[in-house]
Parts: structure tokens; sequence; C-alpha cells
């Protein structure tokens, strides 16, 4: 017996292995070779491909279609229709499946509603992409990215709040919900 819940109308192929405590609404398919963690929420319509692995605690809203090759760290936050896609540059009359790039969401990232991650990039922890945005190179931790093409804007907590900092130079801020602080370093920021 399954220690998550399904909805009767997901489908959930048999080997997929998917953890304890998930949420499979309404019209989900999740491929067999997908590898989905503990307390992960997928919405109505959600696609989950075969080379997938998704993180504990994910959310991922209706209308997401989490593609062969992309993965997902803990505590990632997919928008509603937010779109990855796996092949750069891809025709229907040519076959590329062998040229499916790796993308890495990692831990804490947001990606806002109908935003677009093209292939073969890496979003970096606690990163916030806005909604809408496109997303077409690597974002560094803790980035507040908007717009077509993105760009960065700022940077966030942890908590979700834009932090006051430059984009560049060396500051120091802290987080007025958490109390935590975060370091400005060149272009890097650090929590701690």
């Amino acid at each position: 017996m399954a220690d998550y819940y399904q909805h009767s109308s997901a489908i959930v192929d048999d080997g997929a292995q998917i953890g304890e405590g998930c949420r499979v609404w309404h019209f989900v398919h999740v491929c067999p070779g997908a590898v989905i963690g503990n307390g992960v929420s997928l919405g109505q319509n959600v696609f989950v491909g075969n080379k997938v692995t998704i993180g504990d605690h994910c959310k991922i809203q209706n209308n997401v279609s989490v593609y062969d090759n992309v993965h997902l760290e803990e505590g990632v936050f997919c928008g509603p229709s937010m779109v990855f896609t796996n092949v750069y540059n891809p025709r229907s009359l040519i076959e590329r499946k062998d040229q499916y790039r790796n993308t890495l969401v990692k831990k804490g990232a947001t990606l806002g509603a109908n935003c677009t991650i093209v292939c073969g990039i890496t979003i970096g922890e606690y990163a916030f992409v806005g909604a809408g945005a496109v997303i077409n190179k690597d974002v560094p931790a803790y980035a507040l990215m908007v717009g077509v093409p993105a760009k960065q804007i700022g940077w966030m907590s942890e908590f979700g709040e834009q932090l006051d900092l430059p984009l560049q130079g060396e500051a120091t801020t802290s987080c007025e919900h958490t109390g935590a602080t975060y370091t400005l370093s060149g272009r890097t920021v650090t929590k701690g």
C-alpha cells in the first residue's frame, strides 16, 4: 500500500519511486524511472519524466512538465504552468534524445508562474525567478531574476523577501523576518 495520496485519475507507472506523504493530484502522470522524495506535492496535470529526481518537500503546481534530465533539490517551488526544456535546439524531424541537457535547480529555489527554464543550466540555492521570466544562463544563489531574457535585479532571503543589497560589491544585511545575516562579496551572497 502506498504511503502517499494518489487521486484516482493520476497515473503512476510501475517502478516510479514516490516518497512518504506525497500528494499526487488530478491527471498527473509519473513515469517509471522517476525518483520523488518525501512530502512532495504534484498539482493537477503535472508530468514527471523517467530521468527526473525531485527532492523532499518540493511543490510543483498545476500544468508543469518535469522532463528527463531535470533535477530538483529539496524545497523547490515550481509555479503554475512554468516550463522546463531538455533539448536546446529541438526539431520534430530530427531525433535529439541523445542530446538532452541536464538542468539542476538547487535547494529552496522558486520558479515563478509561466517562467521558462532553458535546459543545461543551474539555478542556485534560494534563487527567485519571477513570473514569466526566461532563464537562459546559470543563476547565482539568492539571485532575484526577472524579464525576457531574465536579468538579475536583486537578492532574496531564504524567507522569500528581497534583501537590501546592491547587485555587486561588499555589503551585509539581515532578513527582517528571521534576523539571518546575508553577506555580499563581489557577486556572491552567503548566509550566516
